[in-house]
């Protein structure tokens, strides 16, 4: 019998060349499989299934995990403000995560003895499938032709050609990755340090002129409202964002940054739905949080990002710093406003029945309710102690600052 072999397949060059190699070449019984993290739509989930089978595919297999992606990551990096260098949400590094283990999951399931990818061995994508594949089935072989085999694209073509399969593979200006917390856009710029994309690398072109009101509902840190309309599903709520500020261009970048295996890496995105998200969640928590839970939430939502990009979400700590999240999140609910204009936003101000602003202690910089004159007097005598110690004792040896 035939050594079975799921390979996680997007359609794509790369994957259809893997589809016909382990096929023909290695012999095994291939079983192709697709996880969706939110960024495909019926019509191609289909024609992707139609070109593996095409391929010789014993079978094919949609994996939907965008609900699970939701539950397990994208709601912890809204609650951490989650932007990997300030800038970028981290969108195909989380994503992957989730991928990889769907797809080593269905291999479980199906009693595959091989799993595979078409990642190179020049991005990070290569360690993120092969340790979650190592660490979830550490008996399954991993098998990477491309990488292995250090592949053009010429190749690939005239390999597929001479087995029978005619497909449009023209390479694109650009390798465009779509999700549901954004869509990253390499090639041609990104490859270099001095330009940046035009817009018209952008999927998502400026439709929408003036200014515009957005007003985005949050309960205890999760999006549950947007313009006035209840989402039960956070999903759809998340797609509602990213279809309102796409016509707007927002959330269009550059991200510079550190790759896992240590070189630097260029990468343009768009990313509307989670840049006004993450921006209108964090103006709430300045209005709902204390100065040393934004700190330490501060903290905590770096690593976590990092840890993500870096491959290490099935690291155990993981998990702690995701309750320490939630929890943080208890009092985050209010609604933010927001004035969109063509590649750009303002953010207004939020109403929150837990606004520490609106407090019977004082206003700031008018008028003192809960304090006295002397009280302040006294506080910062006292607050001025070490310094003044600190500051007299270098007098007493000729120092000075």
């Amino acid at each position: 019998m035939k050594k079975k072999v799921v390979l996680a397949f997007s359609g794509g060059l790369d994957t259809s060349f893997a589809a016909k190699y382990l096929s023909e070449d290695l012999g095994y019984e291939v079983h192709t499989a697709i996880a969706n993290t939110g960024g495909f739509s019926p019509e191609e989930l289909k024609r992707i299934e139609e070109r593996a089978l095409a391929l010789g595919a014993a079978s094919h297999a949609t994996l939907d995990v965008t609900k699970d992606y939701y539950d397990r990551s994208i709601r912890y990096m809204i609650a951490g403000n989650v932007l990997r260098n300030g800038t970028y949400p981290i969108s195909v590094s989380s994503e992957r995560i989730f991928q990889a283990i769907a797809i080593i999951e269905y291999a479980k399931k199906i009693g595959a003895d091989a799993v595979a990818h078409g990642s190179t061995g020049a991005g990070n994508d290569q360690v993120r499938f092969d340790l979650t594949f190592q660490i979830l089935a550490p008996e399954i072989e991993i098998i990477t032709p491309t990488r292995d085999m250090t592949l053009t694209r010429e190749y690939e073509i005239d390999y597929l050609r001479n087995h029978g399969i005619e497909a449009d593979f023209k390479k694109m200006e650009y390798s465009i990755n779509k999700g549901l917390w954004g869509t990253s856009i390499g090639g041609k710029e990104t490859l270099k340090s001095d330009k940046t994309l035009p817009d018209s690398a952008y999927p998502s072109q400026v439709t929408a002129d003036g200014e515009e009101t957005l007003r985005l509902t949050f309960t205890k840190g999760e999006l549950t409202g947007v313009n006035g309309k209840e989402y039960a599903d956070r999903v759809e709520a998340i797609r509602a964002v990213e279809r309102i500020g796409s016509r707007f261009g927002i959330g269009r970048d550059m991200h510079i940054g550190d790759t896992i295996i240590g070189i630097k890496g260029r990468v343009g995105f768009e990313a509307a739905g989670p840049m006004l998200i993450i921006a209108a969640h964090k103006m709430l928590e300045k209005h709902t949080l204390t100065k040393w839970q934004q700190y330490w939430k501060d903290q905590i939502g770096t690593w976590y990002g990092m840890f993500l990009h870096e491959s290490q979400y099935l690291e155990p700590v993981m998990r702690d710093m995701e309750k320490f999240l939630e929890n943080s999140q208890r009092n985050v609910s209010g609604t933010v406003e927001i004035t969109l204009r063509p590649l750009g936003y303002t953010l207004v101000g939020v109403d929150s029945p837990f606004d520490l602003m609106k407090t019977d202690f004082g206003e700031y910089g008018e008028v003192n309710k809960a304090w006295t004159a002397d009280d302040v007097k006294g506080f910062t005598k006292i607050l001025a102690n070490q310094m003044k110690i600190y500051h007299n004792n270098q007098k007493k040896n000729g120092l000075s600052e």
